[in-house]
């Protein structure tokens, strides 16, 4: 069993350190998110840009106008990061969601940051077969991140512990919906050093996955729109 990090200390400094972006397209006012996470991280994400797994150092979390059109996305995400100056791979992430409305949370040192537009939602598996074509952009988006190390297995599964946690939070606020059709994550821990070890489990009853799953269900919570809460 590969030796485990040491805990990490978890004082006032936030890992998601967040600028918050605006700009105007199509002569609507617009607002992004930007985590310069820079070196050292490695991050699991469905994006549509930077998605997989891989070493990332930033990530922007894009609101786009209703009804979005274009067939572009990725590089449409990929324009907007060069023009708010970041350099290197990251990802990019995007709703029609007003991200200026953000939930935060933390919880033991895992941190979490969701967006969250619910008028198109509904549940994971139903009757008929998927569309085709380009999707429009996710409405619910999560990114987290864990000051320590995961195998990459571990990373999985930190993205399914998110996922479990989003869905808790949505039942709980009385939703009948698992997410919303297009829902995006990225969660992401620290890379494993030369000679260390990485926390091999970060489900929700691992030390980690607890930690996430905690702060993902207080963020999306917080995300949601008022009328949502009971």
């Amino acid at each position: 069993m590969p030796a485990l990090l040491p805990p990490p200390r978890t004082g006032d400094a936030l890992l998601l350190d967040l600028e918050h972006l605006t700009r105007v397209e199509d002569g609507e006012r617009l607002h992004a998110l930007l985590w310069r996470a820079g070196p050292g991280w490695r991050m699991a994400s469905s994006a549509v840009l930077g998605g997989g797994l891989a070493e990332r150092a930033w990530v922007l979390n894009a609101q786009v106008a209703h009804g979005y059109r274009r067939t572009d996305p990725e590089r449409h995400l990929d324009g907007l990061a060069r023009a708010a100056g970041v350099r290197g791979p990251g990802v990019g992430l995007m709703t029609a969601a007003d991200v200026s409305a953000h939930g935060r949370a933390r919880d033991g040192g895992a941190e979490a940051v969701a967006t969250a537009g619910i008028s198109v939602r509904g549940w994971a598996a139903v009757p008929g077969e998927g569309a085709t074509g380009t999707a429009p952009p996710g409405t619910i988006n999560i990114v987290a991140a864990l000051p320590v190390a995961l195998s990459e297995a571990a990373l999985v599964n930190a993205v399914m512990t998110a996922t479990e946690a989003k869905v808790q939070a949505l039942v709980e606020a009385g939703l009948d919906c698992s997410g919303t059709p297009t829902d995006a994550v990225c969660v992401a821990a620290r890379t494993p050093g030369e000679g260390t070890g990485a926390h091999a489990f970060a489900g929700p009853r691992s030390e980690w996955g607890a930690r996430l799953a905690r702060a993902v269900h207080r963020a999306v919570r917080a995300a949601l729109p008022a009328a949502a809460h009971p």
